[in-house]
Parts: C-alpha cells; structure tokens; sequence
C-alpha cells in the first residue's frame, strides 16, 4: 500500500480514535497508547481548547495529531463558529462533522459541502464526514478537501460496513485519502474498509465501550496491520468455481 499522507504529514498507523465515550482520561490515555494512533478526533462541545489541561486533551500525548470534531454543529454556520474558535486556540485540522437528524446521526450532505468550501478557503485541513455518496465525495475533494470520511454505518451503531458498494466507488475514483468512519464495532470490520481499499479508519465506540479499551485499541491495531500485510502479499484472486488445492495432473504419474 501507498504512504498514507494527509495534507502532506506522512501517517504510519491507519487507525484514528476517537475520544469521546472513554469512563476515563486513564482509559483513553490506553487506548491511544495500543491502537499505536497518530490521529484522535475532539469534539470541542466535549472539552476546554483553552486549556491544555482538560482532562481529554490531557490525554493525548505529544507527537498525535488532534483532529477537531465539530460535532454538534447543525449547519454550516455552526461548523464554520466552531472550526474559528478551535483555530484560536491553535488547532487547523477538522473533522467536519454537521449532522441535525438526531436519530440516526447521518450528516447533512448539503451543509458539510457549503462549510467544508468555506474552510478551505480558510486554509484549514478538512476531512469530511458523509454519507457513501460518490458524488458528494468527489465534489468534496474538487473543492479541495485533504480526505473524506464516508460512514460505514450510523454512529455508534456497531453494525460493520453496510454501505460497501459505494465505499468501493469513492475508493475507486478518489485521490485523496478515503478514511471509513461510523460503524466499525469490531476488528474485523477495521480491516474489512483496508481490504477494499481505504486507506484508514477511524473508530471510537468500539473501542470506548469496550470491556477493555486498551485490548481493544490493539485488537484493531492489529487487525489493520493484518490487511495491510495481506493487500501487500497479493491476495489470491476470488472465483466462482471451486479450484483444488492439490490439482489431479500432478498424480499423473502415480500408479
């Protein structure tokens, strides 16, 4: 697989985190530390970004980038407050995140793209959460977005990759990173969204409300490294037809 650069910083781990739903500071400091993350994701309706302090960005050590969530936001307008004020506070990455379906969590595709357009022009490093929309996406990355986020399932909900077809669609044709997030509840998913071809994923719930997080964060840790090791392996070609793993022509010869 290619490097995995974001807004031109270079990421070894394909795994970012999410902090939200930890029982402690404690647990998420784990977490971050098995996972082996480069990358969490903050939601700043969830924490001080004045104060390094704050139990959450406390946390999180030296060296791992802090994706600011702008979760919460129901339009634009409300990213766009949310993105200004974290950058005063010395933060340029965002995860935009504008969702008012309080249900089911599923992003405004309307608002995100109105928003991320005006970020970008602000010289913030946007990475979009969406639906599977290939056609969103690709808009996304022409206004010049560093990578989109389209869900494999609603938040939180655990169910895996639901939306796989078009995930492979907007794998196909973008050129920017592709990071699934939402959905993911167990490894094995993780490394399902690396099989097709993301280039990471991003988990929280899973991991947060785990038994144990820190095993957890490394179980996913793990899983990923395992895809990566496969894609790299080349993998043997799916068929229709079944293929023997000891072909007849070789006992030709045997009486």
């Amino acid at each position: 697989m290619k490097p995995l650069v974001i807004a031109d910083k270079e990421f070894k781990s394909r795994v970012f985190l999410g902090t939200g739903k930890f029982s402690s500071a404690g647990a998420l400091a784990q977490a971050i530390a098995t996972s082996g993350t480069e990358m969490v994701t903050v939601a700043m309706r969830r924490v001080d970004v004045t104060r390094k302090d704050d139990d959450i960005l406390s946390a999180i050590p030296a060296g791992v980038t802090v994706l600011l969530n702008t979760s919460g936001a129901r339009n634009a307008a409300d990213a766009l407050r949310i993105a200004r004020f974290g950058r005063a506070a010395g933060y340029e990455w965002i995860k935009l995140e504008i969702h008012p379906d309080p249900n089911y969590l599923l992003p405004d595709p309307i608002e995100t793209y109105l928003a991320a357009v005006e970020l970008v022009k602000d010289g913030f490093k946007v990475l979009p959460y969406i639906n599977a929309d290939p056609v969103l996406a690709k808009r996304l990355e022409e206004a010049g977005c560093h990578a989109v986020m389209p869900l494999g399932s609603p938040i939180g909900s655990n169910q895996g990759i639901k939306t796989e077809a078009m995930l492979k669609i907007i794998i196909e044709q973008s050129n920017v990173p592709v990071v699934v997030d939402a959905g993911l509840g167990l490894p094995s998913h993780a490394a399902h969204a690396i099989e097709l071809g993301a280039d990471a994923v991003l988990v929280n719930t899973a991991v947060a409300a785990a038994a144990d997080p820190g095993a957890m964060g490394k179980a996913f840790a793990l899983a990923v490294e395992a895809a990566e090791t496969a894609l790299k392996a080349g993998p043997a070609a799916a068929g229709l037809k079944g293929s023997a793993s000891s072909p007849s022509d070789i006992f030709n010869d045997v009486v």
